[in-house]
């Protein structure tokens, strides 16, 4: 799994005319699934996300995580991580989990947050979304699992 991971200071989602989530400050999670995926690659990712120490403590120093910030995460499936654009002008999707496999699994993410004590928004699997954020910093991280079998 892919997650592009940025600290925010508020961040939204439309579809259509309705809003399907809405945070103040904390994570914008852009998730994205690839074949190999499996649970427990979304609850480490979890793990890890709920954890990263990118928000700042007393002294101005990335020392906290959203938690102890007291922020909330916003999930927004996102296929599209896994587009290779490296050959021609058409990006192709080979790599992304098909629907019905990435859908449980952006699920399974968004529940080990959860069960890690946090609030958690969502976009829309499969909806076109409107995402409008303020980056805070800005702080944007890159984080992928280790494949399925792999020492994490």
């Amino acid at each position: 799994m892919r997650a592009l991971v940025q600290r925010v200071s508020r961040a939204s989602v439309r579809v259509g005319a309705g809003e399907s989530g809405r945070i103040g400050a904390g994570l914008l999670v852009l998730l994205g699934a690839t074949h190999e995926d499996a649970d427990a690659q979304a609850d480490w990712l979890a793990a890890k996300v709920a954890g990263l120490r990118i928000f700042p403590d007393t002294e101005g120093r990335m020392n906290l995580d959203v938690r102890e910030a007291g922020g909330a995460v916003l999930v927004v499936p996102q296929f599209t991580l896994y587009g290779d654009a490296r050959r021609g002008r058409r990006p192709e999707f080979t790599a992304a989990a098909r629907p019905e496999r990435a859908e449980p699994l952006v699920e399974r993410f968004c529940a080990s947050l959860s069960a890690a004590g946090l609030r958690v928004e969502r976009g829309v699997f499969r909806a076109h979304m409107e995402v409008e954020l303020v980056n805070d910093g800005p702080v944007t991280l890159l984080i992928e699992t280790p494949p399925a079998g792999a020492a994490a």
